[in-house]
């Protein structure tokens, strides 16, 4: 446009002008808004959305999952949780179920990308004018928001939460389906009672499968998300049905039920089982000791990796039995308690306050190890007269009459009622109305029972009761083992050429120790002296004598080695070490005499068989051998597939079973008379410790051998008159009357080269023709010798008068040296 023109006609070029102007300012205010959207995102990215979890990251997710375990059959019995959860596939999700959390929580979720851009709206807006007063402000969140808040965000209260939620909300859409979201939405969510996902709720508050629910108790799930402690059957009843049957409205106005079926759920109970009725979980020292082992190999967070215990979802198999474990605990307590019977009562096991309506919890916080199932803890509420008020930690309360609380107070005397007062943790025994003072023992012992084949421990025992000690006696608490070491010297003698017949002196032995020290003189438990006596005699009747001379004669140094290869300990070559000087646990104990059994054969104790990961593959087994043809689908019609044996040879075959074959002697006619008439070969060995501060039993049949010991935690004197024999074996045969009852009798296996021939077990002497069971020589008995050692001298009947003089007469140090060797 030239000047001219603008001059004849200026009007309409100005409107051009306009018109130019305006189009370059709408270009330039519109990429001004492009440029701020987009410097607002990259901020908006930088300051909510860096370190969410990338599309990837989502697509392999997994769920935290506790650990499961099973019993030695397969049979679930426990978890290790800090979230209970039970995974389903959707799939697996009733129909029905499904309708329900979606009317309850998100009628759009099948529509929306995400974000519900009105009730997000809805929720900022409600968050702005409530800032400041105190007040929580609705959440107006999807489920698929639900699930990042739960899986990825975290919880905390503000406008930046609900960005990275809704960001995070945006991407979870764009990388999973609708079912997966709802998948992990109902597999993850919290609904109350430490229940996490709708199976293990379903279990929490009806006792059963999802599959089996009927649709009000559906319903009532479906109400839980929210706020489970708002709707909780004990307090707010009332709220819970409201809510619950308003769920059922919106079912029905969804289209997702009748008229009819909304009516009669609505009218339905809420029908929810008490906590108490829920099957419990085994806990207690095995368990304990399964965790630990579990933790130490896979790690207990999921920090610690994708098969961690806690969070990893773990099959693990164990060897833990039931029935054997049930008469091991009952076994060892009443052990514990008929050794304080008549001692009175201990005293109260802590002190709580009970001027307010938080008794319970702190009842239940006290951690109170009442033991046997029918023995309860208690608080005492109140006194009034003869009779007080005592409460439980379920909130329920009883009566304690003095006529229950007559025992003394142990050390003091006088009724223990007397010495009741309001606020002391007490154990009781009842029928609901009136109950009975009970008293946990001080004394203290372990216990493990384990398969002598495999090494697997079937049962374990640690203490009076777990919840009241954690401190497993049965794997870490170290004891002198006492007489029960002595297995061990006589297997290193039998493996440097003795024999069950060698002759040895039970007579005084002294060693000198140092210029200082002097002379150690050793003597027998009695105090008496014997003289010459078989190896067999002096297992037998447990003689310390005779195993100390054994010790000497063959060099400490090998029995020191039979005790380190057998896996007892590591011990310094002493004498004092042959009599059970050294310390150990009774797992360890156990499986060394599991070796026994075994005929030589290293063993590993073992209380978990395998473990599996959430998908079901083997990840850890303790068993390694390949078994060629164990998984073929159709059995061939050959010879069974069996594992080979690869358990290491760590003492002779035929000197194990020469010792198993003397240790059936000890309860045949030794110091464990107390399992003789149990019905079945049994072997084992009795300890008494110094003091005494311990007593033991290992022993046990072809297929089961267990051990105890008890004593004092603090170690001191158990009382003059306390025994191996007299305490630890009853109650080893109480377990094995029970545990061993529908056992097959198995006898003890004899390996090859084994020769047995009758001999005297007093003189050692190879016997020919049969004695009358009341003549001298009715201790005529089988003896199992290997093939280079049998005694060639026998005995007949015209020797018996001469040989009684010779069996009563003194017999010197001189006279055993010129015959030792036992072998005539």
């Amino acid at each position: 446009m030239s000047r001219l023109s603008f001059l004849r006609n200026p009007l309409p070029a100005w409107r051009d002008q306009v018109r130019f102007l305006w189009g370059f300012r709408t270009w330039r205010w519109t990429g001004y808004l492009l440029w701020t959207a987009l410097i607002g995102w990259i901020a908006i990215w930088f300051l909510f959305a860096r370190g969410l979890p990338t599309a990837d990251a989502l697509l392999a997710y997994q769920t935290p999952l506790p650990t499961n375990v099973r019993d030695v059959d397969g049979e679930p019995i426990a978890d290790f949780s800090r979230e209970r959860r039970v995974q389903l596939n959707y799939d697996e999700f009733p129909p029905m179920l499904v309708h329900a959390f979606l009317s309850a929580e998100d009628k759009t979720f099948f529509s929306h990308p995400g974000v519900d851009f009105g009730g997000l709206a809805g929720a900022v807006w409600d968050y702005t004018t409530k800032l400041g007063s105190g007040r929580r402000a609705k959440g107006g969140s999807t489920i698929t928001q639900q699930v990042a808040k739960n899986l990825i965000v975290g919880d905390d209260y503000s406008i930046a939460r609900k960005v990275r939620e809704a960001i995070l909300a945006f991407r979870i859409e764009g990388a999973l389906t609708k079912q997966q979201i709802l998948e992990i939405y109902l597999n993850q969510i919290f609904l109350g009672r430490n229940a996490y996902g709708v199976q293990s709720a379903s279990r929490a508050y009806f006792a059963k499968d999802v599959a089996d629910l009927t649709l009000p108790e559906i319903a009532y799930l479906a109400i839980l998300p929210k706020a489970p402690s708002n709707y909780t059957v004990e307090r707010h009843a009332e709220r819970a049905l409201d809510r619950r049957n308003y769920v059922l409205r919106q079912m029905e106005e969804n289209g997702f039920i009748t008229a009819a079926q909304h009516t009669e759920a609505a009218n339905a109970p809420l029908g929810i089982v008490p906590r108490y009725a829920l099957k419990p979980s085994v806990t207690g020292y095995y368990m304990e000791e399964v965790r630990r082992q579990l933790i130490d190999r896979f790690g207990e967070n999921a920090d610690d990796g994708a098969n961690s215990v806690y969070a990893g979802g773990l099959w693990v198999r164990t060897s833990y039995s039931g029935t054997v474990q049930d008469a091991a605990e009952n076994a060892l307590r009443d052990g514990l308690s008929r050794f304080e019977a008549g001692r009175g009562w201990n005293g109260r096991l802590a002190k709580i306050d009970v001027s307010g309506d938080d008794w319970p919890r702190a009842l239940s916080n006290a951690n109170i190890g009442a033991g046997y199932s029918s023995w309860k803890p208690a608080v005492v509420l109140s006194r009034s007269g003869s009779t007080a008020e005592i409460g439980f930690e379920d909130g329920s309360k009883g009566t304690l009459p003095s006529w229950g609380a007559t025992m003394p107070k142990a050390g003091v005397g006088g009724r223990a009622f007397d010495f009741l007062k309001p606020g002391d943790v007490i154990v009781v025994k009842g029928d609901g109305e009136n109950y009975t003072l009970k008293s946990i023992p001080r004394i203290s012992g372990g216990m493990v029972i384990e398969n002598p084949h495999t090494g697997q421990v079937l049962a374990m025992q640690g203490g009076w009761d777990a919840r009241g000690s954690s401190f497993n006696r049965a794997t870490q608490a170290e004891r002198q083992p006492g007489s029960t070491f002595k297995p061990f010297v006589y297997a290193a003698a039998l493996d440097n050429g003795m024999t069950p017949a060698s002759i040895i002196i039970d007579g005084p032995f002294c060693v000198f120790q140092s210029a200082r020290l002097g002379q150690k003189c050793f003597k027998n438990f009695s105090g008496a002296n014997a003289g010459q006596q078989t190896m067999r005699w002096g297992v037998e009747q447990s003689r310390n004598l005779m195993t100390v001379r054994t010790a000497s004669q063959i060099g400490m140094d090998k029995v020191i080695h039979t005790a380190d290869v057998m896996g007892v300990g590591k011990y310094p070559p002493y004498l004092a070490y042959a009599l059970g000087a050294g310390e150990t646990t009774v797992i360890k104990m156990v499986n060394a005499y599991s070796m026994f059994a075994n005929q030589g054969r290293a063993l590993q104790p073992t209380l978990i068989d395998y473990v599996q990961d959430r998908n079901g593959k083997l990840i850890w087994r303790a068993d390694k051998r390949v078994c060629e043809g164990c998984n073929m689908p159709r059995w061939n019609g050959k010879a069974m597939p069996r594992p080979p044996i690869r358990q290491k040879q760590v003492i002779d075959a035929m000197t194990a079973y020469q010792m198993l074959h003397i240790m059936e002697g000890v309860v045949q006619r030794g110091t464990a008379t107390a399992l003789r008439d149990l019905g079945r070969p049994i072997f084992g060995k009795t300890g008494t410790s110094n003091g005494p501060t311990n007593v033991w039993f290992v022993g046990g049949s072809a297929d089961m051998v267990g051990g105890l010991y008890m004593g004092y935690d603090n170690p001191r004197s158990m009382g003059g008159y306390a025994q191996g024999g007299t305490i630890a074996a009853p109650i080893f045969r109480s377990f094995a009357a029970k545990a061993m009852k529908d056992m097959p009798v198995v006898p003890f296996q004899a390996p090859a080269g084994i020769r047995m021939i009758r001999i005297d077990r007093k003189s050692g002497r190879r016997v020919f023709g049969a004695w009358p069971d009341n003549s001298y020589y009715s201790s005529v008995i089988w003896e199992a010798f290997k093939p280079e050692s049998e005694p060639r001298r026998t005995i007949r009947r015209e020797e018996i008068a001469a040989d009684k003089k010779a069996t009563a007469r003194a017999t010197s140090d001189s006279e055993f040296l010129e015959g030792q060797g036992g072998i005539y």
